[in-house]
């Protein structure tokens, strides 16, 4: 579905994820455009910024870009949404026509034949699956089906030890047979499932930031939720400046995305958040949240309740905020700093761990949150 951005401002938000309700990351995506647009009021004679959302992969998307040309942004801008658009089409999980389900229903029977698109982001899966050791695995699908975050419900339960348990036997990433050269996917067991909606997002920035590059334009913004990838600077000759969603605001409101604990510059980078913020639950007083640890089936049980990561590409930042979450502050940090990415993490304790090329580059705007030694 596409939306323009004049009937957006017109009527309620309507992008949705699991649940059916309206993804928290786009209000955390929303402030960092709002951050960024200050950067660019001071556009240099010639220098024009052009938005624009729409709502696709059931969530918003904004480009935002700088130009000396109103033709040449639109063109960048379409082109950008095209790219977008089609992963949609190959990917949704939730679309009785996407590849990805035609491959969730041949499971156990037979390879089906996909385009080189849904090859490639399978391919970075793998990649991602086998960096952090199974904490990234969208094979986790049937365990997911299971949970319900819905904000709907007024009474939430646990799912049964057993049936997760059982869930649990389908998820295994090393199970899926990936054929380049026929361009055939193969989920080996019967009843396995893959959901791509952790790293499709961040996956799509990228493809629409190449789009939008190939057209000349010298600076861009491109934010799916709260999967953002930028490059170049402001026509003010500055960075990207982006906040971070304090994951525990002190009183209820309406308004979540402009209370930021801390914030940061992106420059030629990704960056993606995961917490345990975003989709959950309360029973017995104990907090049940969408980020589930691939080997016991329910929510990862770390340190931290936020993973910023920053990565040289949208689907590294995507998928690996979630592993690391899962992972917690101590590995997180040590597979960021392994791989060259950098990572703000927030501790249950409030205190904001970074990864070390980030020393002395955020700024904490919450007195509530400390930096560790």
């Amino acid at each position: 579905m596409n939306v323009s951005n004049k009937e957006l401002l017109r009527k309620e938000p309507a992008g949705y994820s699991r649940g059916d309700e309206l993804h928290p990351m786009f209000f955390t995506s929303l402030l960092c455009l709002m951050v960024c647009l200050l950067l660019l009021a001071g556009c240099t004679r010639g220098d024009t910024m052009y938005k624009e959302s729409r709502v696709l992969m059931d969530t918003f998307c904004t480009i935002t870009l700088v130009s000396d040309s109103k033709e040449k942004a639109r063109e960048a801008i379409e082109a950008g949404f095209a790219e977008i658009k089609k992963l949609e089409t190959l990917l949704n999980y939730f679309s009785d026509s996407s590849e990805i389900s035609a491959v969730n229903r041949a499971a156990g029977i037979a390879p089906v034949k996909v385009s080189s698109d849904t090859i490639e982001i399978l391919e970075k899966t793998a990649l991602i699956n086998r960096l952090t050791e199974g904490a990234f695995d969208p094979t986790l699908a049937p365990v997911i089906g299971l949970w319900d975050f819905s904000k709907n419900i007024l009474n939430h339960s646990v799912p049964l030890k057993n049936d997760i348990l059982e869930a649990l036997e389908l998820v295994d990433y090393s199970l899926v047979t990936i054929d380049k050269d026929k361009s055939e996917v193969y989920l080996v067991e019967k009843g396995m499932e893959l959901d791509l909606g952790g790293i499709a997002k961040g996956f799509g920035a990228d493809r629409a930031i190449e789009a939008v590059r190939s057209r000349g334009i010298k600076a861009a913004l491109v934010a799916i939720a709260g999967d953002i990838r930028g490059y170049g600077l402001s026509a003010s000759g500055d960075a990207w400046n982006v906040g971070i969603q304090n994951p525990r605001p002190d009183a209820v409101t309406d308004k979540p995305w402009e209370d930021i604990s801390a914030r940061l510059e992106l420059k030629d980078r990704a960056i993606s958040t995961s917490g345990d913020y975003q989709r959950y639950f309360l029973v017995d007083g104990k907090r049940y949240h969408h980020i589930l640890d691939p080997e016991r089936g329910f929510p990862a049980e770390s340190d931290l309740v936020s993973a910023t990561v920053l990565a040289p590409e949208g689907y590294l930042a995507d998928s690996l905020s979630t592993a690391v979450f899962v992972l917690g502050s101590e590995k997180g940090i040590a597979l960021l700093e392994s791989q060259g990415y950098d990572g703000v993490l927030i501790k249950k304790s409030k205190e904001v761990v970074l990864t070390k090329g980030l020393e002395g580059k955020v700024t904490i705007l919450n007195h509530d949150y400390y930096l560790s030694d």
